[in-house]
Order: structure tokens, then C-alpha cells, then sequence
């Protein structure tokens, strides 16, 4: 046999029994910009970065376990400097269980953006090479954190799927990393949550921008149309289908079934979670009936005709709790069946009939035909269900509150610390105030009525009692909107990177709230009152939109829908913070004119000087929270958790009194020179609402705030703590760098 190369081809003579595979055929990328040095970054590749990070915001663990239990050598006993069987300390282990949570967050979210690739051939009929990536003409910087950290500018899906797959190995090497006898420092185990961090952020954005170019959902426009919110915008007289999840596709199946067979004056289509956000951004006459905290009120109140449920952020005991009312659950998707029967293969009139029969659930993995399941269900449903009344009756809700002993157990179980007790005996004796209040408090975990030892429906009891409340809770939020405009951030570039434009406040995550969804409107509210730029996403995007100011509107209706000062723009779902990131990185790229591509330290080291953004996670719950957190911490943009937050176990702290922490480089002279505390922390919780917006906006500071922009920000500040503290922060000094960095009414004191 004879090999012949020629130009532009390959001759072979005599060719007998030869069997040619050809696999994937890479084309020359496009030169759109020179390579960085850390193209698709490995577990070492931005290690020198992090313990940067980690030197100046030392972490500070919190344990709340300080034993090991993970391997049969144990459990080791931490205490005291003891190590483990394997030598592990508990620092170490600490920062292992730490690494745990965030791998789990980011596996949530790298699963999603892989079955979103999965659905979205499946039910386009097309390959991703023939799905472009096309954001619109106002943005060319697309997808920047795929850019950022792969060096890869995607044209197509299929870009993105190459970019994904790299994640998926990432999240395996390092948990292969936390096994037994691997990692033995917690300043790795830190770099490489740090590692996995960034891997949930460029998760989130492949699964966004995945499901914007294949179900053509907004793409970064302004001036988003209104989206109804609460449980009372429910039409209690329709069939009411409920969605929980953050997997979009089966929910955008059942929006088409119900506009393709003019159903919607039958049929209400609601849902909880990010489900409810994304369905909404592909149909806008989708309702959100609340967040992850109003997850079983929704349910226990018996609204829904059926429950449809795709993955994350559902309720573990959801088909105990939707069986007591006989609401039927349809499961579609695999990491969440709940040992139903698999009937995917069945045909939909087949489903339709097993759960009217009154089978608990069915599992679907075909979003096809989930429209047509759970749309006839409901309707079916709705004939024979007549008005929808408050679970309890009158004479059930007074001979509950009179069995209730006033034990205190149901208290000491509650996160929230909420004293239904004392509820429970004013509403024996008439007064059900204490109860409705504490409705909005209750995070609904259900360990209360797990508790009681009188077996009280303590989840209805609330609901009995506030059920005026809930018939009257409509709200607003705007419809996610997605990435922010190239053009915006031309806009905004200068004044942010200046201080002119006191910060970016990104209002995210989940609703585990310390007093309530009021915090998030509160947070919302007040800084885009003081013209920061405000984003939100997630469950904090709906609770904010739940209160209404003297006139009637909710931040939505009284704040620009602009990625500007004094605006506030709800940027979508989980996933969506992704495009929050983008903003930054975008900010040294078409601003500072850096060069992103594959240059994550720079562009890292960019934003924590030069971005004054701050991320404010004021209800974090789940792992996710905490992959999202440690992502953008990378990124150079510290975090504000609630109290829950500790439960984290670790927070990075900046030590303001430590000289030689706060030592840079100065570019023009070659010189290290001594700066201020800016940003103070990296990740930090803060006990009260007071307590956290003063520290949210001191985070905003950064080293390279003009004088005009500095004395902005510090009259913000000192403002915020004299309206929250009453008093002066103890370390405004810190701040001042020169005269002209004093507010006004500074410099005549």
C-alpha cells in the first residue's frame, strides 16, 4: 500500500481491507482577538491568583460539625488540633466539605446546561452546528465568560457543547481531588472551590444562552413587558397548572399546547422558581405564583389541578404533600421521579387517564408531550373540583388552636425561630394578626409540623389564617431580560470604573429570608433609589416585586427597566447571573479595551479594583447559592449573605488593620504603595437587614474611584449607616484618601 500526500489531498493505492474513521474536524478558529495565557484553565492554572485572593481575605471557618465522618476509618474526633485517621485537620476538612457544597452547585447547574443541549436538538429537530448563537445586534461580546475562560467566541451551540464538556471534566477531577488521601490544605481545597465556582459560571452561561438563540427568548431588550405575580393573581376560576422547577422546556411545552388550542381562558399556567421566570420569558401571559419560600404554601392551599415538576429546588416530600389534597405530580425529568412509573413511552391519553384515576404521579421524560398531560389533566380536573377554599374549615382551624399546648417545640425547630405558640393561643382567644404576620416570615421547611406532638397542621394553620392575605397578594416583575447590552455597558463603562455611578448591586438567589421577602424589596428599593445600578435574578427578582410603594407600584413600574443608574433590571433566572458576570468582564473589554480572551487573571484582577460591584445573597439556601457565590468571588466581586449564610461555614474577611495586605503595585511608577480596604471582604454575612446595607455599600468601594467618585460613595455610606446604625461608621476614615474624597458636608465639619 502506498501514502501519498499531496496538497489539499491524501492518495492511497491498493487500498484492501483498511477501515478509515474520520472523526471531528476542527476548523482554524477565527483570530477575533490574540490568545491569553490560560485557555481552558486546569486545577493549578489560576492557583497563584487565588492565593492572592486568599492572602488578602483569609477564610474564616465556621464548622458546624467539627468531626469526620465521610470514610470508615472515622468518625475522627477534629477538636483540638486532632487530625483525622487519614491526617486530615479540621481546617482542611472544613474547606473539603466547603468544595463539597459548591460541586454540588455547580453539578446542578452543568446538568441543566447539558439536558437544555439534550432538549433543545430533541425538540428543534436540529443539531447544535446549525443553531447560530445570535444575541442581537447591540451585542458582539458574546458570551464573555466563554470567551474569558475557554478562549473560545462561540458562533453555534455546538461551540458551546465543546466548552461544556470541559466543565463536566473539571467538576470530575476535582472531586477526585476530595477523596480520601488526595488534598490535605484548606488553601487548595479553597482554590479549587474557586475553581469549581468559575465552572458554575460558565455553566450557567451555556445553559442561558442555550435556551435564549433556541426558544428565542429576550435577547438584552429594554422596557420588558410586566409579568403577574403572587398567589392571587391566580384565576382560581380556570384549571391551574403549577410548575416547580428551573428546567424550562416541558413548561414551554405546556404554553404552546395551551395558545396553540386557544386555551387560555380555561387554562392558568403559574409557577414557582425559575421554571417560573424562564417559562415566562418564552410566554409573558405565564404567571409566577411565588418563590422557593412560598413553594408549600402554594401547594398546601390546594390552587393547583396538577403539579408539574422538572429539577432543583423541589421539595423533597412534594407527592406526601400534594397526595393529602389528591393533586397529582407529573415528573420530567430523571433526577427528580420520586419511584412514580416511568410512562414516558405511553401514549398521552394514557397518562392523562392513569393519573385521573387517581394515581399519585406519573413520570414523562418527554417534554412533547408533557403540554398535553398535564393541560387535560387540569381541565379534567377543574369540572369536578368546584370554588377553591382554605383547606381548613372554621370549627378545624379553633380546635387546632386550642389542642396547641404552647410546648415550644415546633420554636426550637423552626430556622426561623418564629413563636406559634404564642400565635396559636391569640388565635384561640380570636386574634389570627399574629399568624397572618408570620406568614410571610415562615420559610415553609415543614419541621414544625414534623415536631408537634399533637400532630397540628401548623402549615395550614398559617395559610387558614392569612388566606385574605393570599387571595390579595398580586405583584409584579419584570420579564427576564437576559445579557446586558454591548451598548449599555458603553454607556455605563466610565462612571462605574469612575464612581460616579456608585456600584452595581446584584440582588440574587434564594428566598431564605430572616424576616421576611420585605428584605428584598427594602434592598432593592433603597439603592436604586441612590442610583446604583441594581439587577436581580432568581427568587429575590419575585419577592422584591411583591411590595408596592404609596403609589402603587412595585420597584418594576418606579425604576427604569435600564442597565443604568437608578435602574433596575430583572436579568432572569439562575442560570441568568451568569450574564451579571458578563457585565463585568464586558466593562474591561469595551470600557478599559483589555483583552478577554482566555485572561482570567487580568480581567479578575480588573474587576476587583477598578468594577464596584457587590453581590447581595440575602436568602441563601442551597448548594447552588454557594457555586454562585465562590464564582463571581474569583471574579474579584465579594458577596453579602444573610444570617443563614454563616450556615456556609466559611466567609473570606479582609483584615483592614493588616498593612501588608493591602499593598499593590502602582502601574506608573513600578512602586508598591499601601490602599485602602477595598472591597474589606470577599464573602461576609451580615445578621440584620440594618446591618447589611451600610456593609453592601461600603463594598463597593474600590481602589481606583476618582475623588468625585470616592466622596459619592462615601456619602452613600455614612448616609446608609445613620439611616440603619444611627451612627457614623466607625471606619469612614479608612476611605479618605485626600480632601477631595470627603463629602460636601464633610469638609465644613
Amino acid at each position: 500500500m502506498v501514502l501519498e500526500f499531496r496538497k489539499g489531498a491524501i492518495f492511497v493505492d491498493e487500498l484492501r481491507n483498511v477501515s478509515i474513521k474520520i472523526g471531528e474536524i476542527t476548523e482554524e478558529e477565527e483570530e477575533w482577538a490574540p490568545m491569553g495565557p490560560t485557555p481552558f484553565p486546569q486545577i493549578e492554572t489560576l492557583r497563584d491568583w487565588d492565593f492572592t485572593l486568599l492572602k488578602r481575605y483569609k477564610p474564616f471557618y465556621a464548622p458546624y460539625c467539627d468531626m469526620c465522618c465521610l470514610c470508615t476509618m472515622g468518625k475522627c474526633d477534629l477538636t483540638e488540633n486532632k487530625r483525622g485517621a487519614c491526617g486530615i485537620s479540621l481546617e482542611a476538612q472544613t474547606g473539603r466539605i466547603v468544595d463539597i457544597a459548591v460541586a454540588i452547585g455547580t453539578a446542578c447547574h452543568t446538568g441543566h446546561a447539558r439536558h437544555m443541549l439534550h432538549d433543545i436538538e430533541h425538540i428543534t429537530g436540529k443539531k447544535l452546528e446549525e443553531i447560530p448563537v445570535d444575541l442581537g445586534p447591540e451585542i458582539s461580546e458574546v458570551a464573555p465568560l466563554t470567551q474569558l475562560i475557554t478562549g473560545i467566541k462561540p458562533k453555534t451551540l455546538a461551540d458551546l457543547e465543546r466548552a461544556l464538556t470541559y466543565v463536566e471534566e473539571q467538576i470530575v477531577q476535582v472531586m477526585d481531588a476530595i477523596h480520601t488521601g488526595q488534598e490535605g490544605s484548606y488553601l487548595d481545597f479553597e482554590s479549587k472551590a474557586f475553581h469549581l465556582g468559575m465552572m458554575d459560571s460558565l455553566g450557567k452561561e451555556i445553559a442561558d444562552i442555550a435556551q435564549i438563540v433556541a426558544f428565542n427568548l429576550p435577547k438584552g431588550e429594554s422596557n420588558q413587558p410586566l409579568i403577574e405575580l403572587g398567589m392571587g393573581v391566580l384565576d382560581r376560576n380556570k384549571a391551574i397548572v403549577l410548575v416547580i422547577g428551573h428546567h424550562a422546556p416541558p413548561a414551554l411545552n405546556i404554553a404552546d399546547y395551551i395558545e396553540n388550542n386557544k386555551l387560555g381562558d380555561e387554562v392558568e399556567l403559574a409557577g414557582i422558581c425559575c421554571t417560573a421566570h424562564d417559562m415566562s420569558r418564552y410566554w409573558p401571559k405565564a404567571k409566577i405564583a411565588g418563590s422557593l419560600g412560598r413553594q408549600l404554601k402554594v401547594v398546601r392551599a390546594g390552587l393547583a389541578d396538577i403539579i408539574v415538576i422538572d429539577e432543583q429546588c423541589i421539595r423533597a416530600d412534594i407527592l406526601y404533600h400534594a397526595g393529602k389534597l389528591g393533586i397529582p405530580v407529573l415528573c420530567t425529568n430523571a433526577k427528580a421521579m420520586h419511584a412514580l412509573p416511568d410512562m414516558t413511552k405511553k401514549d398521552p391519553k394514557e397518562v392523562i387517564k392513569y393519573l385521573l384515576d387517581g394515581n399519585p404521579g406519573a413520570v414523562v421524560l418527554d417534554p412533547l408531550k408533557v403540554g398535553e398531560i398535564a393541560v387535560e389533566v387540569a381541565r379534567a380536573r377543574r369540572k369536578k373540583r368546584g370554588e377553591i377554599k382554605p383547606v381548613l374549615t372554621e370549627e378545624q382551624f379553633m380546635s387546632y388552636a386550642k389542642a396547641c399546648t404552647q410546648c415550644g417545640t415546633c420554636t426550637i425547630a423552626c430556622p426561623q425561630k418564629i413563636r406559634i405558640g404564642e400565635a396559636m393561643e391569640a388565635a384561640e382567644k380570636g386574634d389570627r394578626k399574629v399568624l397572618e404576620e408570620k406568614w410571610d416570615v415562615c420559610i415553609t421547611c415543614g419541621r414544625c409540623e414534623q415536631v408537634c406532638p399533637k400532630n397540628i397542621p401548623i402549615i395550614d394553620m398559617f395559610n387558614y389564617a392569612a388566606w385574605n392575605r393570599i387571595l390579595n397578594e398580586k405583584g409584579k416583575v419584570r420579564r427576564g431580560r437576559g445579557p446586558v447590552r454591548d451598548s449599555e455597558i458603553r454607556n455605563v463603562g466610565a462612571p462605574i470604573v469612575l464612581g460616579t455611578i456608585p456600584g452595581i448591586i446584584a440582588v440574587v438567589g434564594c428566598s431564605n429570608y430572616p424576616n421576611g421577602t420585605k428584605d428584598a424589596y427594602t434592598i432593592v428599593n433603597e439603592f436604586a433609589s441612590r442610583n446604583y445600578i441594581v439587577v436581580t435574578t432568581g427568587c429575590m427578582a419575585m419577592d422584591c416585586g411583591l411590595y408596592k410603594d404609596e403609589e402603587g407600584k412595585t420597584v418594576y413600574e418606579k425604576y427604569k427597566d435600564d442597565f443604568d443608574g437608578g435602574g433596575v433590571v430583572n436579568i432572569g433566572s439562575c442560570v441568568s447571573n451568569a450574564h451579571i458576570h458578563g457585565a463585568a468582564i464586558k466593562v474591561a473589554r469595551i470600557f478599559a479595551m483589555r483583552n478577554i480572551r482566555a485572561n482570567y487573571e487580568e480581567i479578575a484582577d480588573y474587576i476587583l479594583n477598578r468594577v464596584g460591584a457587590c453581590g447581595v445573597a440575602w436568602g441563601a439556601y442551597s448548594q447552588k447559592a454557594a457555586s454562585i457565590a465562590t464564582g463571581v468571588n474569583r471574579l474579584g466581586i465579594p458577596v453579602v449573605v444573610g444570617p443563614h449564610g454563616s450556615k456556609y461555614r466559611r466567609a473570606f474577611l479582609g483584615r483592614p488593620y493588616n498593612d501588608e495586605d493591602w499593598m499593590v503595585y502602582d502601574v506608573r511608577s513600578g512602586q508598591k504603595v499601601r490602599i485602602e480596604p477595598a472591597p474589606q471582604d470577599l464573602l461576609v454575612a451580615a445578621e440584620t437587614i440594618e446591618e447589611a446595607i451600610p456593609l453592601i455599600a461600603k463594598l463597593c468601594f474600590r481602589p481606583n474611584d476618582t475623588d468625585k467618585g470616592r466622596a459619592i460613595k462615601l456619602t452613600h455610606y455614612i448616609d446608609l449607616s445613620l439611616k440603619y446604625l444611627g451612627r457614623m461608621p466607625d471606619d469612614w476614615h479608612l476611605y479618605v484618601r485626600t480632601e477631595t474624597d470627603l463629602p460636601l458636608a464633610k469638609r465644613e465639619e
